[in-house]
């Protein structure tokens, strides 16, 4: 599974980008992250993909940087970009080593990033997300905001972690490093059925299609946890 996303997050960038572009049918994300971050602030976002977060909070940030690992993710960015009335800059970079100097951000997010060292590193993974989030938080200037986003499960009619990994890893960034968390609907509304199977099944997966066929799924459910805290 491990190498399934690292392959996706590496070659398949558009791919990935049509499946999340109808998420959050009923705008749920949308109108907490704006309640949680103030506009005019300086964001930095982490892992940030193919531009999901900046596509909501660019627009109103007085400046909004994306880091992500991979090439493929950030060309897909910047096409996203192109389209887009707002502009952020992009960085290519490893979260756990952050090139930016300290208190630089009022606000650090990472959205649905954080959650796979979890399984990429089963053996260590608290260290490995230690520096993560030691790294979030000397980028926060004093008073800042730090928004870790995870799933929740999709396909689901309630929220869950979908691994007991997970489980573990949220409820340590709960106990440990003192975050709360929220729980969001954030479906996805595609045209029919055969549209939400087209461009969800090379991501989910096979039993994914099916569970979509069988319920008729064109709103395919999914749930977000948002975890946020001050810097």
């Amino acid at each position: 599974m491990a190498d399934h996303f690292r392959n996706i997050y590496s070659s398949r960038a558009s791919d990935y980008h049509r499946l999340i572009a109808p998420e959050d049918a009923d705008g749920h994300l949308a109108r907490t992250l704006r309640r949680l971050i103030p506009p005019g602030q300086r964001i930095l976002d982490l892992g940030t993909g193919t531009g999901r977060l900046p596509l909501l909070l660019a627009r109103d940030a007085k400046q909004m940087v994306g880091l992500d690992l991979h090439g493929d993710m950030l060309r897909e960015n910047v096409a996203q970009r192109s389209l887009s009335i707002a502009h952020w800059s992009l960085v290519q970079g490893d979260m756990r080593a952050l090139p930016f100097p300290t208190a630089w951000a009022q606000v650090v997010t990472a959205g649905w990033a954080i959650g796979h060292l979890r399984g990429w590193h089963p053996d260590d993974w608290q260290t490995q997300i230690s520096r993560v989030l030691k790294e979030m938080r000397r980028i926060a200037a004093p008073g800042g905001v730090i928004v870790i986003l995870e799933t929740l499960t999709t396909g689901s009619l309630t929220p869950a972690p979908p691994t007991e990994g997970l489980a573990q890893y949220y409820a340590w960034l709960e106990s440990e490093w003192g975050f709360t968390r929220e729980t969001l609907s954030t479906d996805y509304q595609f045209a029919n059925v055969d549209e939400a199977v087209e461009r969800s099944e090379f991501f989910f997966g096979a039993e994914m299609a099916e569970k979509i066929r069988a319920n008729g799924w064109a709103r395919l459910p999914e749930w977000t946890g948002i975890w946020s805290k001050r810097a």
